[in-house]
């Protein structure tokens, strides 16, 4: 009876060692040193104790494994939030210097030009007003010497040139001594002037109650007719009253001077010194060449549409003159059938030249008023559209763009900016060059 009560309570005893055991080493768990006595003990007991006392060793290793695999995670990720901090950060400054350099501050800024570069790039600010515009006839023209702003030096008797006081190309000026020149004929005026000359002084001296009053006048003649033959032979009334001072018959050698009719250029000279030149023959072309002519050939039918006074303009390669008819010819060119038209222009600078070939456009009937400005005053903007310069302020100018609606002759009519606008009108391409400049400079910062 009393075994059949041991053996249950000793089996029970068996059954519940492993979950004591269990028990304890989970309870060992946060004590190390605790767990491996533990450990130990019952390892030798139980079978089944050992076995769980491996899983817990696995289960302890996974959870070490996995505190590791937390931590290194928590590392590398710390390390990707440095990455995107830096990123981040390097985003930031790329879009700070974006903003900072960007296109945006290059369209605002415009161009600020000081008033020495305005002087030397010869810029010229003009307001934008209504003007009258003209239907245009195009032509071909020639530039010629304006010959009411011409002259030419010639000698009025057989005479040898001595020497030379101008040369091709000077500008002279009215009255400069140009050549020396020397001549028979006028050394036997220049004698038969002092002779009379001295005559007349001592008749005059006498006067009238001692002397014929004939005797009195043909002397007087006698003198006077002298000196109008040594002045249409070519001296000058100052050499003239040199040699009646000297009154030295030695002076009366033939020499004389010949002096420049007007201010101009010496557009010729063709001779050589000691050269025994006839009356007549020219020595020197003089041509004052700040203003010209240009002669266009039209038809009669656009001739007759031209007015006298009727502006033009005149242009060679880039460059534009304005200027105005002053005559048209009466007939009409046999070969060519054309008619001549005569147009006066100013030539600053010595831009044009007497046989250069040249565009004309000759205003004709009005068309109307409207907003037009020259044709270098409006230019391409980068992509594409038409654009002026506004002068906002003194020195700073901006591009704005504008529609241009048609051309006339040297202008073009434009719409999309106020009447009034302060507008570039010469000197446009280099405010545009620094624009561009300006823009360079931003973009390749």
């Amino acid at each position: 009876m009393k075994q059949h009560i041991i053996y249950p309570a000793l089996l029970t005893l068996i059954l519940t060692a492993p979950t004591w055991a269990s028990e304890e080493h989970d309870h060992g768990h946060d004590e190390k040193p605790a767990h491996k006595e533990n450990h130990t003990d019952n390892h030798a007991a139980d079978h089944d104790g050992h076995s769980d006392a491996q899983g817990h060793d696995a289960e302890h290793d996974e959870h070490e494994k996995e505190s590791h695999g937390d931590e290194h995670g928590h590392g590398h990720g710390g390390h990707g939030t440095h990455e995107d901090e830096q990123g981040n950060e390097h985003g930031g400054h790329e879009k700070s210097h974006g903003d900072e350099h960007g296109h945006g501050g290059h369209e605002e800024s415009g161009v600020e030009l000081t008033p020495a570069q305005m002087a030397t790039a010869g810029i010229v600010v003009t307001p934008l007003r209504q003007q009258t515009l003209h239907e245009v006839i195009s032509a071909p023209g020639e530039v010629m010497f304006d010959a009411y702003r011409a002259s030419k030096i010639t000698p009025r008797i057989s005479a040898q040139i001595i020497t030379r006081h101008a040369h091709l190309s000077d500008h002279v000026e009215r009255g400069q001594l140009l050549v020396t020149l020397s001549s028979v004929a006028m050394a036997e005026a220049q004698g038969e002037l002092l002779i009379s000359n001295r005559e007349w002084q001592r008749v005059k001296k006498l006067g009238r109650k001692v002397v014929s009053a004939k005797r009195y006048a043909e002397t007087q003649i006698n003198r006077q007719q002298a000196e109008a033959r040594v002045l249409a032979y070519g001296m000058s009334k100052p050499q003239v009253a040199t040699l009646l001072n000297t009154d030295d018959p030695a002076q009366a050698i033939g020499r004389f001077d010949l002096y420049a009719l007007q201010s101009g250029t010496v557009t010729s000279d063709d001779f050589i010194l000691g050269e025994l030149v006839e009356p007549g023959r020219v020595l020197f072309d003089i041509s004052d060449e700040s203003a010209l002519w240009v002669e266009a050939r039209l038809t009669p039918e656009d001739a007759h549409r031209i007015d006298k006074n009727t502006g033009a303009t005149v242009r060679i390669g880039n460059t534009s003159l304005r200027g105005k008819v002053v005559q048209t010819h009466h007939a009409i060119d046999e070969i060519t059938r054309t008619q001549a038209v005569r147009i006066a222009i100013k030539n600053p600078g010595d831009r044009l030249h007497p046989g250069m070939f040249v565009d004309v456009s000759i205003d004709a009937e009005k068309q109307g008023k409207a907003l037009a400005l020259p044709l270098d005053a409006v230019v391409r903007s980068a992509d594409g559209n038409w654009q002026v310069f506004v002068e906002k302020e003194t020195g700073h100018f901006e591009p704005k763009e504008v529609t241009v609606l048609r051309s006339t002759g040297e202008q073009l009519v434009i719409d999309g900016i106020a009447p009034g606008t302060r507008v570039v009108t010469e000197g446009t391409f280099f405010v545009q060059s620094e624009l561009a400049k300006g823009g360079f400079e931003i973009h390749n910062h």
